[in-house]
């Protein structure tokens, strides 16, 4: 497989000698290749991945200015055959390993601590600063209402999921859906560009300056729900970092309650991903705690 992935880069970019490549394991939606120990490369794996990476490599371009922490620069691009193993883009390594929430617990400083949750909050509210009505505009989004998107969710976890669910969690899941789709949450909501997948796998840092490095992996990425963003960071790390970087969010009070449902509905996300690309193991970790 790695030989095909060479000859489609080679034959865009003859100039680029390719040493070495090795495979990295993580991504549920792209083949991920390392070149030379520099560069990363990553061709979807379904043909709506195709979509998702064309849609992900604009908006990498158009916040390239205005974010201040290093994100991906797809200087290489092939988009000419739309098919799965054609498709790529290419860019320089960042530097930094995953801030996993191990390598969290094990930052002793509260000082450092304290500086790894600025920069993560800065960073959201660069993304953040741009607003929906101007995303939609200038790199043509689609619109989204998340009060919709929820529906949705909440539709297809009905049909393809509680089929595969005790009958107490089907009972709490409705009520929690129910719930929070009647009530009040999104009265004060403004569509923002969101990362989409905020959590630790994308969030990379350096071990020994406690510092932030880059953040990868703008798949998710979109319009949406700011909260979504947040919901990420409580999913990845636990309450109390996530309290002490909602406090250092404009109004970060006002979102709290999305916030946690969205992180309440992860797991059942990543079993129904399971099911719609027959990917075993996302459909067994997130529907574990329900069975």
């Amino acid at each position: 497989m790695n030989h095909n992935f060479i000859e489609n880069i080679q034959s865009c970019y003859s100039d680029l000698s390719i040493e070495d490549l090795y495979p990295n394991e993580i991504g549920q939606n792209n083949d991920v290749l390392i070149v030379n120990k520099t560069l990363v490369f990553r061709f979807p794996k379904y043909k709506n991945g195709i979509i998702q990476l064309r849609r992900e490599t604009e908006i990498l371009k158009y916040i390239k200015g205005i974010i201040s922490i290093p994100i991906p620069n797809p200087i290489y691009q092939s988009f000419e055959e739309v098919e799965p193993g054609k498709v790529f883009t290419g860019y320089n390594l960042i530097e930094g390993v995953p801030l996993w929430k191990e390598s969290l617990a094990g930052v002793k400083s509260v000082e450092l601590v304290k500086g790894l949750t600025k920069q993560l909050v800065s960073f959201l509210i660069e993304l953040h600063s741009i607003s929906g009505e101007k995303a939609r505009r200038d790199l043509n989004l689609k619109v989204c209402n998340p009060r919709e998107e929820m529906y949705n969710l909440y539709d297809k976890i009905q049909n393809k999921l509680f089929p595969f669910i005790r009958k107490e969690a089907q009972k709490e899941i409705s009520q929690s859906f129910e719930t929070f789709l009647k009530g009040e949450a999104f009265s004060n909501l403004e569509l923002t560009l969101i990362h989409g997948d905020f959590g630790a796998s994308n969030i990379l840092w350096n071990p020994e300056t406690s510092m932030i490095s880059g953040i990868i992996d703008f798949g998710g990425s979109g319009l949406g729900d700011p909260a979504y963003d947040f919901a990420g960071i409580l999913s990845s790390y636990g309450q109390d970092f996530f309290d002490m970087c909602i406090n250092l969010y404009p109004n970060g009070n006002e979102i709290s309650e999305r916030v946690k449902f969205y992180k309440s509905t992860f797991a059942l996300q990543e079993a129904l991903h399971g099911i719609e690309n027959e990917d075993r193991q996302a459909f067994e970790d997130g529907i574990k705690d329900y069975r």
